[in-house]
């Protein structure tokens, strides 16, 4: 119905849909509280009885709800006029279509950083493998991403717990070992879908790998020293070894063994052995070092004599006259005894009377 339609009025006249009187005409006196009017033309914006639907308000009505109240044609309260909360069929496409867009920013966009690698299964199946980078897929549930760290080092500790970790040497002797393995990802696709517990798997290597290296050389060499070092190396090259017939996907940067000591229960019996072992190595290096220096003076003399004897052949007499001489005086130069005309005495204290004398003379330069 439009506002410009003729409407009857009440005796016989006609009316405006939108005046509120008959043709030309003031309102009628008539008019009751409510809206509804007595002799005046029935409101064709309101339902008319007590039994006729009520329609939804139109975006006119909404505006018109606003006037006469605050300024700029708000509403009474100086609000904003209030949008229909019941009719929500215009918001339900722009509601749809921003949770599609989100859908699709979150399960099709991936920026991956410098260390991460990502796996792209497409209904669970393996489809490829994305680098570093912003990378494009189809959404969520076509296709999965899978993102793992490929590049930083990480670190297993063996036993991951302060239990004793008992292996046997080659000497039939326990140890108490534990180590650390560094080892990173080299291929993501392998250690994601080859083994079903690749971390477990690591774990378990490395500790076969120990033993099987510990049980081939002896106590001394696990406890320190250079052969620490070898063992090291030796379990690294073997875990790779397996780890790459097993196609995990995993490089073992290294092996680090942090504590070897015996048997907490003999802990004490073995430090008593130790330090005797350490106190004989002492003693024997202190018998080596005399008889070094003995031997050095033995063939010192020998020399000596192998010079004397090479004079000798070529003057017998005088040689063999001279060594008397020598070796008479240095028997006698520690004796108290004096030779005086081939006669020898033990009471005429020659030697007391010449150190008095050696005494009583003053030092040169007084």
């Amino acid at each position: 119905m439009n506002r410009n339609d003729v409407v009857p009025g009440p005796a016989g006249g006609e009316m405006q849909a939108g005046d509120g009187s008959p043709e030309g005409g003031e309102p009628g006196a008539g008019d009751k509280p409510g809206g509804a009017r007595g002799n005046g033309p029935r409101n064709p914006w309101q339902a008319q009885g007590p039994e006729a639907p009520r329609r939804s308000a139109g975006i006119e009505d909404i505006f018109r709800s606003g006037k006469g109240g605050g300024p700029g044609g708000r509403g009474p309260g100086g609000g904003w006029p209030k949008l229909p909360v019941g009719d929500t069929r215009g918001w339900l496409p722009w509601a749809a279509a921003g949770v599609v867009a989100l859908w699709l920013l979150t399960t099709s966009v991936h920026q991956l950083n410098s260390t991460e690698q990502g796996i792209v299964t497409t209904f669970g199946k393996y489809t490829h493998t994305i680098d570093a980078g912003l990378s494009l897929t189809a959404p969520w549930p076509i296709q999965k991403v899978k993102v793992a760290d490929v590049t930083s080092i990480r670190r297993d500790s063996i036993p991951d717990t302060d239990g004793e970790k008992l292996m046997l040497t080659s000497d039939q002797n326990l140890v108490d070992l534990s180590y650390l393995v560094r080892w990173n990802i080299k291929n993501l696709k392998n250690y994601t879908f080859q083994l079903k517990d690749p971390d477990g798997t690591i774990r378990e290597v490395a500790e076969a790998a120990m033993r099987a290296t510990v049980a081939e050389v002896p106590l001394g060499d696990v406890m320190g020293g250079s052969g620490r070092a070898q063992i090291e190396q030796a379990v690294r090259t073997r875990m790779q070894a397996v780890l790459d017939a097993y196609r995990a996907g995993v490089l073992i940067q290294g092996v680090d063994i942090k504590k070897a000591d015996p048997p907490e229960k003999v802990n004490a019996a073995y430090q008593q052995v130790s330090a005797a072992q350490q106190e004989a190595r002492r003693d024997q290096s202190k018998a080596q070092a005399y008889a070094a220096s003995v031997v050095a003076r033995a063939q010192g003399d020998a020399a000596a004599f192998d010079a004397v004897y090479a004079q000798y052949k070529l003057a017998p007499e005088v040689t063999r006259r001279r060594m008397y001489y020598e070796t008479m005086e240095k028997i006698l130069s520690s004796n108290d005894k004096v030779v005086v005309d081939g006669q020898t005495t033990s009471y005429l204290p020659l030697p007391e009377v010449r150190r008095r004398a050696a005494e009583a003379v003053p030092p040169e330069g007084q």
